[in-house]
Parts: C-alpha cells; structure tokens; sequence
C-alpha cells in the first residue's frame, strides 16, 4: 500500500482490508443519504393522514414536484462528481491547499448559479407542470409544494459542493450528521404546517415545502460551520476567495457537466414516465377511480401509486448511491496514489458487499412485506392494490439496481463521465420513456406495463456499466 499523508489527522482511506475501508466509509454515508431521503418519505406518510382526497392528490403530485426541483437543483448539484473526484486525488497526491481551493471554487460557482437557476425554475413553473400534470387538483398541489421547495435550490447545489469534498478526503461522518440534524428539524416542521400544530396555519402540501425548504439551509450552514474548523481551514483553506480560478472552475465543470446532462436526462425521462402515469389517471374509468373516496371525489390512484412505489425504493437507492458514492472515493484516491488495481479492487469489492445487502433488502421489500410497507405509507385501498404488483417487481430488481448504481458512481469517480451521459441519455429517450408509453398506454398493460419498462432500463443499465468497469480504460483518465 501507499504511504499515507497525513494532514491535522485526516489521512487516505485506502489503507486496509477492502470489505472493511468501504463498509466504514459506506456506512455513514448510507445513513446520510438515509436520513436525506427521510425529507420526502416524512411527506409521504404524512401526506397519508390528510382526508381523501387531499392525501392522493398530494402524495400525486410529489413525484413531479420532485422531478422538477431535482432537474433544477440536481442538474445544478451534479457540480459534486468532478468536486470529490479532483479534490480526493490532489488529497492522496498531498496537496491539501489545492484540494481547499477545488472547495472554494466549487461551492461558490454553486452560488452564483444557485440564484440564477433559482430564477429561471420559477418562470418556467406554470409550464413544466402544466405539461407534466393533467389533473388539476394535483397540478395546483404541485405548484403550492415548489413555491417554497425551489427557494432551496442554491442550499442543495453548495451543501453538495462541501459534502462531495469531505467525501473526498474521506470525511463521509460530516455530512451523516449535518443530514441527521436537519432531518429531525424538517419532521419537527412538517408537523407543525402541514397539520397547522402550535398555533401555526395549516398549509397542507405547501407545509411540507416550507419544512423542506427551511431544513436544506439548516444543513448547509452546519456543514459551512464544519469547515471552519482549523482542522480542516488551516491546510486546506475552504473560504480563500483568492483561490478562485477560471481554469480550475474548468476542470471541476469538465468533468461536472456529463454528470448534470445525465442527471437532466434521468429527471427529464422520469417527468415522461410520471407523466405517462398521469395520462393514465385521466383514461381510467370515472367511475372506478371515483369509488376509491368517499363521495364519489376522484382520487389520482395511478399517480399516487407510482409516488407512493418510488418513495419507498428511493430509500433503498439512496443506500445504492451512497455505496456508489464512497465507492468513487476509494477509486479517485486509489488512481490519486497510481495504484489503478486497487481502484479495480474496491470497485469489485463495493458490488459484492451491495449483492448481499440489498439483495436481503429487495427480498424484504419486493417478497415479504410489500403490502405491509405499502400500508404505511398510504391509506388507500386503491393506491395500495395499484401499487402491489409494481412494488413486488422492483423489489425483486433491487440487487441489479444496486450493481448499476455503485459502477456508475465508480466511474464518476474515475473521471469518465462522458460515458454515463451517453448511456443515461440513450436509456432514457429510447428505451425507457417509449417503452413505457407503448406497454402501459398503447397495449392497455397499465402501471404494471409502465413500471415493466423501468425494469428493462435497469437491466440495461447494469449490464453496459458492468461491461463498461471491467474493461478497465477508465484507470488512464487524467484529471
């Protein structure tokens, strides 16, 4: 192995028997990304307790919603896989001043552009939803959501920027807990203005947005006030304005920009997809929607399901993506000290240890309690039975989710981003949006047919990241 920098105590992480360097930087990384996802999973159940129909029209309208603020914010954040992927190798390289001034130019490209995509998500709104929501009640529950949510896009893009460099230098414990403090601040919120608690008002789904909203710039300025620790200011100078540079702002969006492109295209073939569903929902019989509340009120009972399915396979690819995650910091550091076999190594190692681990999760989720999971988060009969069967599918898919989400994150850290664009934009416009249209809409499969086409798209994508890791040209990227 190696030898190990040391700097004020923080040291390579790729030192030691594999399995145990990526369970210990894997684990508070899964249990960030965890408590990060809890944001929304906390507006899903509580959605649930609404009356009917307010609780489907919302918990409806939350995966568009979502779709939109990670298309603006997402795109935006994508500014992370060229941060920890240049940050980690100048770290193993030992020049911690130059990975400081990868942070500082990362989080404050992530400002300035932060207010501009601010802007541009709010005028383009009414037109997006307009075109990804067909039924009124849930398009409006939409808007009142993301009139608070977008505010948090400039928090997300630079909590992201300060994370992706700790994550790099192997720090993965300080994002674990700016995630945990402010997800119990989101529950706490969401409580209050979602039900109008304490003397607040009662503002239903737009509560949630608030909450949301508030808890993403109470995780940043905690990951902010980590970095102004003198173990970590001193060597590495994360707030040195005289450190920005053009030329290294270059580097970091080079490798930046594949990555947002394919988080546009995952985003944008996921609006298509959620909106397939809704164009569902507006086909179904009238009156069988009808029957699923009281007094004969519609309920988006299609919508809703496919809400209420990837708000609980979202947990388990966040995990997915946090292994992915820590993977491409063991790969950036590894290629950091020229050692591409123990890049290799841990890229192997990470798809083993996410086989088993989700492979148990996928069995519980997709075999043996999927109804019982199903019936927490969603008090409706018809979401419920809607949703079964999809639930049972993806949860059997949940080991091949896992394969494709840590190779890919693998090969972010390796620099070579320009393939996943490729692949992601390829996946998405030609296979998973127009196969989903053709089995759910024009061969009457329904949802079952709709989510069957996610199914092929995980296949897909598993197989040519897989082929794609093995081959092994990515070791000679130079970053």
């Amino acid at each position: 192995m190696a030898s190990v920098p040391q700097v004020s105590g923080v040291s390579v992480v790729t030192t030691g028997s594999p399995y145990k360097v990526v369970l210990k930087l894997a684990s508070p990384t899964v249990l960030a990304m965890l408590s990060q996802s809890v944001v929304n999973e906390v507006d899903i159940i509580f959605f649930s307790w609404l009356p009917c129909p307010e609780s489907s029209n919302a918990q409806a309208a939350l995966l568009p919603s979502l779709i939109l603020l990670w298309l603006f914010g997402g795109s935006l954040s994508a500014i992370s896989v060229g941060t920890q992927a240049i940050a980690a190798r100048r770290f193993a390289q030992k020049n911690p001043a130059d990975a400081g001034a990868v942070l500082v130019n990362s989080w404050f490209f992530s400002l300035v552009a932060g207010i501009a995509f601010t802007v541009i998500g709010y005028l383009s709104l009414p037109f997006i939803l307009g075109v990804l929501i067909k039924v009124p009640e849930v398009r409006e529950a939409a808007t009142q959501y993301l009139h608070w949510r977008l505010l948090g896009i400039m928090s997300m893009a630079m909590t992201f920027s300060f994370k992706a460099f700790f994550d790099g230098i192997g720090k993965t414990h300080v994002h674990m807990v700016s995630a945990i403090v402010m997800n119990v601040i989101n529950v706490v919120l969401c409580l209050i203005f979602i039900f109008g608690r304490f003397g607040a008002p009662r503002m239903g789904i737009a509560g949630a947005g608030l909450a949301g909203f508030v808890s993403t710039w109470v995780g940043l300025a905690i990951m902010i006030g980590w970095a102004m620790f003198a173990k970590y200011r001193r060597p590495f100078s994360p707030f040195n304005l005289s450190r920005l540079s053009k030329r290294l702002t270059g580097d970091i969006l080079r490798l930046s920009i594949p990555s947002a492109v394919a988080t546009i295209a995952v985003m944008s073939g996921f609006a298509l997809f959620a909106m397939i569903v809704s164009k569902l929902d507006s086909l179904t019989d009238a009156a069988v929607v009808q029957a699923s509340c009281p007094g004969g009120r519609a309920e988006a009972v299609n919508s809703a399901a496919t809400t209420v399915i990837v708000g609980i396979l979202k947990l388990t690819f966040t995990a997915c993506l946090a292994f992915g995650t820590s993977t491409a910091t063991l790969v950036s550091q590894s290629l950091g000290e020229g050692d591409g076999d123990k890049a290799t190594r841990f890229g192997w190692v990470s798809v083993r240890l996410g086989l088993l681990i989700f492979g148990v999760v996928g069995l519980l989720e997709g075999v043996i309690f999927p109804r019982q999971i199903l019936s927490i988060v969603s008090q409706s009969p018809a979401v419920i039975e809607a949703a079964l069967l999809p639930m049972q599918i993806m949860g059997i898919c949940t080991p091949m989710i896992a394969v494709g989400m840590i190779l890919t994150q693998a090969l972010f850290g390796a620099g070579n981003t320009r393939f996943v664009m490729i692949v992601e934009l390829v996946l998405h416009f030609l296979c998973l949006v127009p196969l989903a249209w053709g089995l759910g809409i024009t061969l009457g499969y329904g949802l079952v047919g709709i989510w069957s086409a996610a199914v092929i798209y995980v296949v897909l994508l598993t197989v040519v990241m897989v082929w794609k890791f093995a081959k092994g040209d990515w070791k000679t990227i130079k970053i």
